[in-house]
C-alpha cells in the first residue's frame, strides 16, 4: 500500500508533535520528581553532596524547603502549561490529539470536564493559584524558619495539599471514565502529592525543635 507525500508528511508531523509533546512532561515531571527525592529521608545523600554549593541543603528543613520549592514551582507551570492547552483547544486548535490513550485533548479540551463543578474555573487556573500560594508560603517557611506565620503556613500547606488529594480522586475518575491518560495532568497530581509529603515532613521536623533550629555544621 502506498503512501502518498501528504500522508507522510502529516505522519512525520505527528511523530514530531508527539516527541515535543513527551518532552514537555519530561520538563516538568523530573524536576519534580528530584524534588520529591530532595524531601525524602533517604534524600539526605543527595543533598549532602550538593551543600558545599548549595548551602540550603546542608540541614533538613533547608533540604526538605528546597525540595518543596521545586515541586511548587513545576506543579504551576504544569498547570499553567494545562490552562494554555484549554485555551488553545477552546478557540479551535489541538495540541497532544492522538488516537492512544495518552490524549490530553480529550480532556482538557472538555467543556464538561476541564472545569470545578462548583465555580466553573479551569482546573489549570486553580491549579496556578494553588501552586503560587503554596511555593510563598514555603518562601516564607525557609526565609522565616521561626517567624509568627510558619506553623500556620506548615499547618495550611498540609491542609490544602489533603485536599487535593480529594481532587486527584475526581479528575481520575474523569479519566477512567473517557477511557484517556493527559499526563500533563498526572504530573500536576503527583507534585501536590509530592507536595503534601513535603509538608507533612515539615511538621514532623517542626515538632521537634532541636531537630527544626539545627544549623550546618
Amino acid at each position: 500500500m502506498k503512501i502518498s507525500l501528504k500522508q507522510f508528511r502529516e505522519s512525520l508531523l505527528g511523530k514530531v508533535l508527539e516527541v515535543i509533546d513527551n518532552l514537555l512532561v519530561a520538563a516538568y515531571l523530573i524536576p519534580t520528581l528530584f524534588g520529591l527525592i530532595l524531601v525524602a529521608p533517604f534524600g539526605k545523600s543527595i543533598g549532602d553532596s550538593l551543600s558545599h554549593r548549595f548551602e540550603i541543603m546542608a540541614t533538613e528543613r533547608g533540604r526538605i524547603t528546597a525540595g518543596l520549592q521545586l515541586i511548587t514551582f513545576f506543579g504551576f507551570a504544569v498547570s499553567a502549561q494545562t490552562f494554555w492547552i484549554s485555551s488553545k483547544i477552546s478557540e479551535g486548535g489541538n495540541f497532544c490529539a492522538s488516537s492512544t490513550v495518552f490524549n490530553c485533548d480529550d480532556l482538557i479540551g472538555n467543556n464538561d470536564l476541564n472545569v470545578d463543578p462548583v465555580f466553573g474555573l479551569s482546573w489549570g487556573m486553580i491549579g496556578m493559584m494553588v501552586n503560587a500560594f503554596l511555593l510563598f508560603m514555603v518562601l516564607v517557611i525557609k526565609n522565616e524558619p521561626n517567624g509568627e506565620y510558619t506553623e500556620r503556613f506548615i499547618k495550611l500547606g498540609t491542609i490544602i495539599t489533603g485536599l487535593g488529594v480529594f481532587v486527584i480522586m475526581l479528575l481520575v475518575s474523569y479519566e477512567i471514565q473517557e477511557s484517556k491518560i493527559c499526563l500533563y495532568c498526572t504530573t500536576a497530581h503527583i507534585a501536590n502529592l509530592a507536595a503534601l509529603f513535603g509538608f507533612l515532613r515539615l511538621r514532623k521536623l517542626f515538632d521537634d525543635k532541636s531537630a527544626w533550629k539545627a544549623k550546618s555544621d
